[in-house]
């Protein structure tokens, strides 16, 4: 099942193009269930949310249904039980990131800000 987007290059520059041939019932399934993840809060919720905000909600859909079938090809072939990452596993990975930002900001409005490690 190809729910991945083509990849387009040239010079180095990565294009965005439509998505290959699969089967278009899978397609429609997956599509479906992760629109209906938009505001769960787990991992594959926080994914569609992010990924909403920089690429729309059509995108994020896609994006969402290749990860779900992602992670039920890796849980199908090791026979493992599935552990959710969390709503703020994008927030853990990039923590440093968003405390410069935020601190960045705060200074831009005129506030004085002392960081203390918790």
């Amino acid at each position: 099942m190809n729910l991945l987007e083509a990849q387009n290059e040239s010079a180095g520059k990565r294009k965005s193009a439509k998505t290959k041939k699969g089967n278009k019932y899978l397609r429609s399934a997956l599509t479906e269930a992760a629109h209906s993840v938009r505001g769960s809060k787990n991992y594959l919720g926080a994914l569609y949310r992010l990924t909403a905000l920089r690429k729309g909600k059509k995108r994020a859909g896609i994006v969402v249904a290749h990860a779900m079938l992602r992670i039920s090809y890796y849980l199908l072939t090791r026979k493992e039980m599935y552990v959710d990452l969390g709503e703020d596993y994008f927030d853990k990975q990039r923590q440093q990131s968003i405390v410069r930002h935020s601190l960045r900001r705060l200074e831009s409005l005129g506030y004085t800000v002392t960081l203390e490690e918790p």
